[in-house]
This record gives structure tokens, sequence and C-alpha cells, in this order.
């Protein structure tokens, strides 16, 4: 599959062709294990938390700084599209959506976490790429386990392991 991943910082970051690099694995990581078989598209955004805030209070009605936000362009269930994909006449991809990424928050909660932003930026985007592909944790528990399970399952195999 030739899956196109656009990453672009609105902010400094420190490393940024190494956190580019880290992103584009992680998205490719999931598409492939969930073995997505069309040319996907997904765009990454790296903001500050003003920029994050603003948009989770415009698009999720809560008025705080968060971690990573996904904007899903098709309608999923657990990997499954629910609805006719169709290919961008530019890009020649299906559109999955858009991701954004605070990147600032992500270093804070790997040292909360005791783990690396390395490790936390790769959660942040492998979590929100399922999100793309109609995951999600807020459903029930069994949606929750299955998502965490594949969460987990995804960065062992970027090696991208908590430490022990």
């Amino acid at each position: 599959m030739n899956h196109r991943i656009r990453v672009t910082t609105e902010v400094e970051l420190p490393h940024e062709a190494e956190v580019r690099t880290l992103i584009e694995q992680c998205v490719r990581q999931v598409l492939t294990s969930e073995a997505v078989d069309f040319d996907a598209f997904v765009d990454v955004t790296i903001v500050d938390g003003q920029s994050i805030r603003e948009m989770n209070a415009e698009y999720r009605q809560k008025d705080t700084v968060t971690d990573v936000l996904s904007f899903p362009m098709y309608d999923f269930y657990n990997g499954e599209p629910q609805e006719e994909l169709e290919y961008d006449p530019e890009s020649n991809c299906v559109m999955l959506g858009d991701m954004v990424l605070n990147y600032d928050r992500a270093c804070e909660q790997a040292q909360d976490f005791g783990h690396s932003a390395e490790r936390e930026c790769g959660f942040l985007t492998v979590h929100s790429v399922l999100h793309l592909l109609g995951y999600d944790h807020e459903r029930d528990e069994a949606d929750r386990q299955l998502m965490r399970t594949k969460e987990e399952a995804n960065l062992t195999a970027l090696g991208l392991v908590r430490p022990q």
C-alpha cells in the first residue's frame, strides 16, 4: 500500500525530524496491523496547548487543554468502514482524517508516567489512528479493552514498551 502521512508543525520542536519520523512510523504500523488494504492518507498537525484547547472547545465543547484530537473523515466501526470510501483525486488516497497532537502535553505526560517522550508521542499517535479507524475506548468496557490491547500490540511492534 502507498499510505501517505503528512506531518505539519505549528510549534518549534526539538529533534523535529525524529518526531516526524516517529509519527509516520506509528501511523504506518497501525495501518499495517489493521490490514488497511487501500491507499490511506492521514494528516497530522503538531500544535501548542492554546491551539488544541481552542479546537477542543470548538469541536468537543470541552474548554480544556488535551493531548491529542482525532477527526475521522469516514464512519468506521472497529476497523471496518461503515460507508463507501472515496479516493481523493489529488492524492489518489482515501483521506482517513486528521490528527492534532499537543507535543508539550505529550512531554509532560511522559514525565508523569515515567517513560520517554518518544513512547508517549507513539502512544498518542497509535491511539489517534485507531480512533480514525473507528475504535472507541469510551463506548463500553469491551471496546475499551479491545483498543488498549491494539495500542499495546502496536507499541510493542514499534519497540515503544513501558520501562520495567
